[in-house]
């Protein structure tokens, strides 16, 4: 039997399969304009696994979950993000998982999600945010964190993406450095990344999911804002597509 996970995000796609006495295997891919057209593509993929979808017991979670209907059930993200994310780590944590529209706190003790609150008004502590930015100042997100690392960050106080990005092009108008811009493009999103998660307690292990999982320069900039340390977590973005699979195995027993 393969049990599945997918996680159909608002930019990326990701998919878990797990098989007995196997590591688990991880694919990742746009999600599109269309939901349903990714879940037909995943589908068409588990096809080719041997026995077919009739062998999978499938769970899917994140945005477009409901898209999946092929699935023999969907659990909140929430949920999955917190089993995925525990089960990489291996112990108790926090889970701080950044999307491509929204921020999640996640509180995980024995493999449980115990607490949780998700961002509720804007993109601008989220992936998104920087892919809007990235395209202002006309870099790809590596190019806009890799300049991001050798520049004094500038400061960009607006809550709104939209305001926010009108900062961004008034220090273009004014001749400033691509560098310190992006470096606050970098802060900006940490600071407010930190000030939703400070509401909440932070246990001893603070960990990254979502698409900036594995990016140690991000996760030392949240630990300055957050005053302790935050750990980058490579397959991080995987975690709720891992949680959902898990998930899946654990209800066919």
């Amino acid at each position: 039997m393969n049990y599945i996970g997918i996680d159909i995000g608002s930019t990326a796609s990701k998919v878990c399969i797990l098989k007995e006495g196997e590591a688990p295997m991880f694919k990742v891919l746009p999600t599109g304009w269309n939901s349903k057209i990714t879940a037909g593509i995943i589908r068409e993929e588990l096809e080719k696994l041997e026995g077919g979808l009739s062998a999978c017991k499938t769970i899917a979670t994140g945005y477009g979950r409901i898209s999946v209907e092929y699935a023999d059930s969907v659990v909140t993200e929430i949920t999955c993000h917190g089993r995925g994310g525990y089960e990489m780590i291996g112990r108790d944590c926090t889970i701080i998982d950044i999307g491509g529209q929204d921020t999640k706190y996640i509180d995980v003790k024995g493999g449980r999600t115990v607490d949780f609150l998700m961002n509720d008004k804007c993109a601008a502590g989220t992936g998104k945010f920087i892919e809007v930015m990235a395209n202002r100042l006309g870099l790809t997100i590596d190019e806009l964190f890799d300049l991001a690392r050798h520049g004094n960050p500038l400061p960009i106080s607006s809550l709104c993406t939209v305001f926010a990005e009108s900062e961004v092009i008034n220090y273009m108008g004014e001749g400033r450095e691509r560098e310190d811009i992006a470096a606050g493009v970098i802060d900006s999103v940490a600071l407010k990344v930190a000030t939703l998660v400070q509401r909440k307690a932070l246990q001893d292990t603070v960990i990254v999911t979502g698409g900036l999982s594995g990016n140690e320069f991000f996760a030392s900039v949240l630990s300055g804002k957050l005053g302790r340390t935050v750990i980058p977590m490579p397959d991080g973005r995987y975690a709720g597509a891992y949680g959902a699979a898990l998930i899946a195995k654990e209800r066919d027993r």
